[in-house]
């Protein structure tokens, strides 16, 4: 079965709207695991636009399921993963003009600069991911530089599906599913991901984690976050039966 992922994010996004100390991501993460939750995913910005340090340690600390720790090649950001040492460090491009991440990272171009930070990650007893688009190049760079999953970026699919289309995108997903499979590495997707376009992406043959954070997050708003969960991973389950 498809494991999911929840990412806590935007709970840390309402927080630090008002800067003060609710809604809290850590209680949130609690949550999700009551409803289901495989794994809680958070990104540690550099600019600290959500999630904060005090939110890495702590969930750390209480989470017992898989802690997935999205960030940058930022060398800052990298030793605070390496000390607190979640479960899984998955590697993202990120601009701090964007709003959220725009696209996968580009582990060919800067393959020196990543190789460094898997290379830190892996010594500290870290399993890594690298989000990536689902790009023939990319994938043989992650095979390369022997990380151990890759988290296929969904977004254009996302974005299609929203307009009624996504056929190519999908194919263009299950093609770089195949290879990321053929080349031993665990396959992991996400962004984007809703509770009407999932389906097809848990379908994919060897689909080990969706990670899933702002439908989610929205859905809680209206029936709480352990209930949103709780349909999502239904979803999930419904797509391997």
């Amino acid at each position: 079965m498809t494991a999911l992922g929840v990412n806590i994010d935007h709970v840390a996004t309402v927080r630090e709207a008002r800067k003060t100390n609710e809604p809290d991501p850590v209680w949130a993460a609690s949550l999700a695991e009551l409803g289901g939750a495989d794994g809680i995913t958070l990104h540690l910005r550099e600019d600290r636009r959500h999630i904060q340090e005090r939110d890495v340690h702590l969930l750390r600390q209480t989470v017992t399921v898989k802690l997935n720790l999205e960030l940058a090649c930022d060398d800052q950001v990298l030793a605070i993963a390496c000390q607190a040492k979640p479960y899984q460090a998955t590697l993202v491009p990120e601009r701090r003009e964007e709003v959220t991440t725009e696209g996968g990272l580009d582990a060919a171009g800067q393959r020196e600069r990543v190789g460094d930070a898997v290379k830190r990650l892996r010594d500290a007893g870290i399993v890594v991911s690298l989000f990536l688009d689902p790009d023939p190049r990319q994938v043989e760079t992650a095979a390369a530089l022997g990380v151990d999953a890759v988290e296929l970026h969904t977004g254009a699919y996302a974005h299609a599906t929203a307009k009624f289309g996504g056929d190519a995108e999908l194919e263009s997903l299950r093609q770089a599913a195949s290879q990321v499979v053929e080349a031993g590495l665990v396959l992991h997707a996400g962004h984007g991901l809703t509770y009407r376009n999932v389906r097809p992406i848990a379908e994919i043959p060897s689909m080990c984690e969706l990670n899933i954070g702002h439908s989610i997050i929205a859905r809680a708003v209206m029936v709480g976050i352990e209930q949103a969960v709780r349909e999502m991973k239904e979803l999930l389950t419904r797509a391997r039966t």
